[in-house]
């Protein structure tokens, strides 16, 4: 006899569901402007370690205020920005960096349309900054809702799983 296991549902990981399904149309929506594919393969309440190298960061008010972080492998940038502006750079470089912040920018544009009619909508966003580098951490405030989502990059070339991965993060507090 054999067993399916069950997906847990988002309620069961106490996770706004409007708020992922707008990260999540808007990363699948970017990520194919960039001529490729991401799946879901992970989600988180809570804040979590950023893996990548380059990790773009806009900040967001309105009803609500808070931020949210692309957080990308090195190898998830170089290959999506590639895809993006249809050249190729093979190394982290200015342009990668600011392709990057680009990707953060239509993003968060996504997201934003699809929170407008929502308790959590937000009508401006910040010019997007962009870190480069590892072992920063970023520390958030209690009372804020939090959403991570991981996603994995169908680049069939890369062999570590760190090099596939993409995170989005936001953080809001309803004002």
């Amino acid at each position: 006899m054999s067993a399916l296991l069950e997906a847990p549902s988002l309620a069961s990981i106490n996770v706004n569901s409007e708020l992922f399904a707008a990260i999540n149309d808007a990363v699948n929506k970017a990520i194919d402007m960039c001529g490729t594919k991401v799946r879901c393969v992970g989600i988180s309440g809570v804040p979590t370690q950023e893996t990548g190298v380059v990790t773009g960061m806009i900040g967001v008010y309105g009803k609500v205020s808070g931020f949210v972080t692309v957080n990308m492998a090195e190898r998830f940038a170089i290959r999506a920005v590639e895809g993006l502006l249809q050249d190729h750079y093979g190394k982290l470089c200015s342009q990668v960096i600011d392709g990057a912040g680009e990707i953060t920018n239509i993003i968060v544009g996504g997201v934003k349309s699809a929170l407008s009619k929502t308790d959590w909508a937000f009508s401006q966003i910040t010019v997007p900054s962009v870190i480069v580098g590892q072992n920063f951490t970023i520390a958030y405030s209690r009372g804020l809702e939090f959403l991570t989502v991981t996603f994995e990059h169908d680049d069939a070339e890369a062999i570590r799983p760190e090099d596939r991965t993409l995170q989005v993060s936001m953080s809001l507090l309803a004002l």
